[in-house]
């Protein structure tokens, strides 16, 4: 499942890890690098604990959907995440 990082966001922060995009389409069509799209969805790493009367209501390893440009790039431990506010993800999967 989700492995524990050496990060922990703030507030209503979440820390996302994007799904890897897609390399071929439905019907079998390779997708070169230049093409591909930013994904929009991902799996939940870490949460904050929320606001003062607002708890975060996404868990470690949420299947997530959010914005196109939702959130900040960042590299944790070697890897590459997102974080962003906790409305900035439109559902939950």
């Amino acid at each position: 499942m989700a492995k524990k990082l050496s990060v922990t966001p703030l507030h209503d922060r979440v820390i996302v890890k994007p799904a890897p995009a897609e390399e071929k389409t439905a019907g079998g069509i390779i997708i070169p690098d230049t093409a591909k799209e930013k994904p929009q969805r991902g799996t939940v790493m870490a949460a904050g604990p929320g606001k003062k009367d607002e708890p975060v209501t996404v868990k470690i390893g949420d299947t997530v959907l959010y914005g196109k440009y939702a959130g900040t790039e960042i590299q944790i431990d070697g890897g590459e995440f997102l974080i962003m506010r906790e409305s900035d993800i439109l559902a939950i999967m």
